[in-house]
């Protein structure tokens, strides 16, 4: 998990990468751990979440063991590059984070609680980097399904900011934005559930130690 490039800076759209009309895979049918399908369309009264926290190996795998989550996947999101290959989403010319699509039951697991996992699972205030990864494809992100979600998402974020400032922390980079507009492309098959395969594989996820606020309401 690397960058090539030594200053991370993200590409216009007209400087990005093109990519392709069709992925170059196929992804596997079914989620090794949770045995679910990867692919929708999902299961009515299931929702749909986008976390972007660095290396997605790590990140998924934080997810999956959350009950009620049904499935996730590792793809790319936010940038430009139409089914991108994870060598281009490393040069940093599409634009994309690295993201875990995670697919819940709202019976089981609130959004509001997959956030405070989101917040407390990375730093937000490193900018395009994560840790010892450094490249523009590492930013924190969450992209957001619904107006509901996208409150929630920034309610938290605020929150988080009042007690991460509180601890002597910096300022959140994460972008919060709508998935309208920005796909979510999945990553190739040997990135999905990369962790349950090699159990001793690279992680690199790491909070800064400040518990979430959950709950909470908008400033306002």
């Amino acid at each position: 998990m690397f960058s090539y490039r030594r200053t991370p800076e993200l590409p216009t759209r007209e400087e990005a990468l093109k990519g392709r009309a069709e992925a170059p895979f196929a992804l596997p049918e079914r989620h090794t751990v949770l045995g679910n399908p990867l692919s929708g369309p999902y299961p009515e009264g299931l929702e749909v979440a986008d976390f972007g926290l660095g290396c997605f190996w790590g990140a998924e795998r934080k997810f999956w063991q959350t009950p009620g989550v049904w499935t996730t996947l590792a793809g790319y999101q936010g940038g430009f590059t139409e089914n991108p290959l994870y060598e281009e989403v490393c040069s940093g010319q599409t634009g994309h984070t690295e993201v875990v699509r995670v697919v819940f039951d709202p019976a089981q697991v609130s959004y509001e609680s997959l956030l405070k996992l989101f917040w407390e699972s990375h730093d937000p205030t490193q900018g395009f980097r994560q840790g010892n990864d450094v490249g523009t494809q590492y930013r924190s992100a969450v992209y957001t399904h619904s107006p509901a979600h996208q409150a929630a998402a920034e309610a938290s974020r605020d929150a988080y900011q009042r007690v991460l400032t509180y601890a002597g922390h910096g300022t959140i980079t994460t972008a919060v934005l709508p998935a309208e507009d920005r796909p979510f492309w999945p990553a190739e098959p040997y990135h999905q559930q990369y962790l349950d395969k090699n159990p001793g594989g690279y992680c690199g996820i790491g909070g800064t130690g400040v518990s979430c606020p959950i709950g909470v309401a908008p400033a306002e």
